[in-house]
C-alpha cells in the first residue's frame, strides 16, 4: 500500500499560527475588502496555516510558490505584515550622485551588475554587494 503522508512539520517547523477569533473575525474581513489579489492570498495563507493546513498543502490550494507562503507566514508572524508593499531603503547616494550616475549610465552600457557597483565605489567610495 501507497503511503502519500508527508512529515511537513519536519521539512517547515516554525509555521504554525495561532489567532485569536478577533483576529481572525479582522483578517477575514480585510480580506473581503482588499482589492489586491497577492494581499488576499497572504491574507488566506494565514487563515489557512491558523487552521492547521501544512505549508504545501496551502501553496497548493493558492497556486504559488512553498517558499512564498514561509515568507508570507515569516511576515506575519514577524510584524503582521499583510501588505505587498517592501517599503524599500534609503539610498546610499545623494540627489547629486543619483543624477550623475543615471547620465553616466545612459551614456555607458554595462552588461553586469558588478561593473556598476565597482564604478560607483571607485567614483564615490560607497560600497554595494553585487546582489543589489
Amino acid at each position: 500500500m501507497l503511503d502519500f503522508h508527508r512529515e511537513e512539520d519536519q521539512n517547515y517547523p516554525m509555521t504554525q499560527i495561532t489567532l485569536t477569533a478577533h483576529e481572525k473575525s479582522a483578517l477575514e474581513m480585510q480580506h473581503k475588502h482588499s482589492g489586491n489579489g497577492k494581499e488576499r492570498d497572504r491574507i488566506k495563507a494565514i487563515l489557512l496555516c491558523s487552521k492547521g493546513w501544512k505549508v504545501p498543502m496551502i501553496a497548493q490550494a493558492l497556486r504559488i510558490h512553498e517558499t512564498s507562503i514561509l515568507r508570507h507566514i515569516k511576515d506575519y508572524k514577524g510584524s503582521k505584515k499583510l501588505s505587498t508593499k517592501s517599503g524599500g531603503s534609503s539610498s546610499k547616494l545623494s540627489a547629486e550622485q543619483t543624477e550623475q550616475l543615471i547620465a553616466h549610465l545612459t551614456d555607458q552600457t554595462y552588461y553586469h551588475q558588478k561593473d556598476i557597483v565597482a564604478y560607483i565605489k571607485a567614483t564615490w567610495l560607497v560600497e554595494y554587494t553585487h546582489d543589489l
